[in-house]
Order: structure tokens, then sequence, then C-alpha cells
């Protein structure tokens, strides 16, 4: 049975919009301002490969759908892995879905995710989709939450985890420290 997994580049005070610099917010690549160092960088190959989806929002669908294809890295192991892995998007606005490999999920989100669980044994990684994790977080559906928190206060831009309207209880898995003092918190459900 698969795993629901978010991986997800934060700021210390919370902030995860455009970590790439694709989008129009001021700070916009914040994330290129740090080196991940190799252990960062293993640690996203790692968990890229341990994955047999993909499940994403239709904002970070968008995006990805939009640069992923073309992008310089879209060769090599990652980028292969990227474009070739079955994507799901959960959007009840979407219309189509063109990128390599992708389906449109706008059913009941439990039982999306049950049927995926139950369809792959790898994780079903999620990055970015906000709005996905949060919904996935209230009804218990998420399996890990990994963090990646940058040494920098954005002060403005859109906070993954908002306001919630239950207490969420999540159990440490581990921590670990690279390149320049980048944090990568992984937490279960408790």
């Amino acid at each position: 049975m698969g795993r629901i997994v978010a991986t997800e580049f934060v700021s210390v005070d919370g902030v995860f919009e455009d970590p790439g610099g694709a989008g129009t917010f001021k700070h916009g690549g914040w994330s290129f301002q740090f080196n991940r160092g190799e252990d960062g960088d293993a640690f996203k190959l790692e968990e890229l490969r341990a994955a047999d989806a993909q499940l994403l929002g239709r904002v970070t669908y968008e995006g990805f759908a939009a640069a992923w294809p073309d992008m310089e890295h879209s060769t090599g192991e990652f980028g292969e892995k990227m474009n070739g892995m079955p994507k799901y998007v959960v959007s009840k606005t979407l219309e189509r879905a063109d990128w390599n490999n992708s389906t449109i999920l706008d059913g009941d989100l439990a039982a999306d995710v049950a049927t995926l669980k139950d369809r792959y044994a790898g994780d079903i990684l999620i990055a970015g989709s906000g709005q996905l994790v949060r919904g996935l977080l209230a009804q218990g559906l998420l399996d890990e939450l990994r963090l990646m928190i940058f040494p920098v206060v954005l002060g403005s831009g859109e906070r993954l985890l908002g306001a919630a309207d239950d207490l969420v209880r999540l159990s440490l898995g581990s921590t670990q420290t690279v390149g320049d003092g980048v944090v990568i918190l992984t937490y279960r459900k408790a």
C-alpha cells in the first residue's frame, strides 16, 4: 500500500509561495539563494526515486506542466522520472491535463486517495499544492510531511499551514541539516 507524502520548501516564517521563481511573488525564487549541498540534492533525488506517482493541486500542476517538459533539467534521472511518472491533479475546474501521464481527479478526495494508495506500493509524492496539503492534513489522509526549511524570513507570502479548524498531531520522524543551513524536518501521522 502506498503512502501520501508531501514535501515542501518553506521559509522560517512558513512561506512556501514561489520558491522557484515562476510566479509573480515579489520574493519569487527565494530558495535559489541557498545551496542545498550534495546531501540536500541526494534527499530530493531519493524521495523522487521512492515515489510511484505524484499528486498535485491545480496551481502547482499547471506550473510544473509548463516548466518540466522543457526545463534544462528535464533530462537525466530526475527529469525523466518527473516527466514520465503518473501524475494526478486534484481539481474541480481543470478541463485538460496534457502533461505526460496526467489524470484529473475531480471526485471525493478521501476516495481518490484510498484508490491511489491501493494502486501503488511506493510513495505518492506531493510538492507545493498548499490547499491540497491542508485538506489532506485536516482529513487525516497525509502519511508524512517533509519540510525543507530555508534560513530566510520573507515577511509576506502564502503560508503553507494557515488557519486550521482542528488540532493535527504529528510525530517527528527525523531531522537533517544540509547545505547552507537548510533544515529538513520529517513528520509522520501521530
